[in-house]
């Protein structure tokens, strides 16, 4: 695992929405990949995603595919049009289980976002509840956040990938399971996600979204999807959840 130690902190400037934003939230429901780490970080995602392609290849199931799924950067994208044109079949199964391979293999060099594991700390200790709510396996979430010494913060609050693929981002399922086990209303809660889709499952979910944007790329697509609130680092909303911790006398 890599080190957290070489974040060191700048005093951002604050805005009232954001200190807004920490006051509501009851709960926070964090998508994995991007606002808690680089999960592909020393292998792109891109290349995984060839790799299930040129497995569906060798099997000769290349026709399930059109020409933008088989040239698609993200393996999830891979999977879900596979799911779609054979739900619940042992090929999906076996492609599913494929991707989890890999993923696992990405969790012991994945990248932790820039000031995440200081700001899931102290927002835990500060009072609101986290989860992750992820289109990634749950056996590679909970090996990543134990590895930073975080799983305590979620645990046992971890909702990825299931069997049914259908029930992936940007369907709400994932939040919605989280918001009934955390017994949380969604106008309490907020997602932190990095992709459209985060943020079309937030909206379905009805729970406010909050966009974390590690380059211009990524904000140019949030602010297409009509995300308002996007962010390119995590340092401001950990600056205001201290800031909100200190006018609230919270520990």
């Amino acid at each position: 695992m890599t080190s957290d130690t070489t974040q060191t902190e700048a005093v951002p400037e604050e805005t009232g929405w954001l200190r807004d934003t920490v006051a509501r939230a009851q709960v926070v429901l964090w998508d994995f990949d991007g606002p808690l780490c680089r999960l592909f970080a020393s292998r792109p995602a891109r290349q995984v995603a060839d790799e299930l392609v040129d497995w569906l290849a060798r099997q000769g199931l290349t026709g399930l595919l059109d020409d933008a799924e088989r040239e698609s950067p993200d393996p999830h994208g891979v999977l879900r049009a596979v799911a779609r044109r054979h739900p619940r079949n042992d090929l999906v199964a076996d492609l599913e289980e494929r991707l989890t391979r890999q993923e696992l293999k990405a969790a012991a060099s994945a990248m932790p976002t820039p000031w995440a594991d200081p700001l899931i700390r102290t927002w835990t200790a500060v009072g609101p509840r986290m989860a992750v709510t992820s289109n990634n396996s749950p056996q590679v979430i909970t090996s990543y956040l134990a590895g930073r010494g975080l799983l305590p913060c979620f645990a046992p609050h971890v909702y990825g990938r299931t069997r049914d693929l259908h029930l992936l981002k940007p369907d709400p399922h994932s939040l919605e399971r989280a918001l009934s086990d955390l017994g949380a209303a969604p106008g309490n809660a907020l997602m932190i996600g990095d992709s459209p889709s985060d943020h079309h499952a937030a909206t379905a979910a009805g729970v406010p979204f909050l966009g974390y944007a590690r380059n211009a790329h990524k904000a140019a697509l949030l602010t297409e999807a009509g995300v308002t609130r996007v962010i390119d680092s995590l340092q401001p909303l950990l600056t205001a959840v201290r800031a909100h911790a200190a006018a609230t006398g919270s520990p």
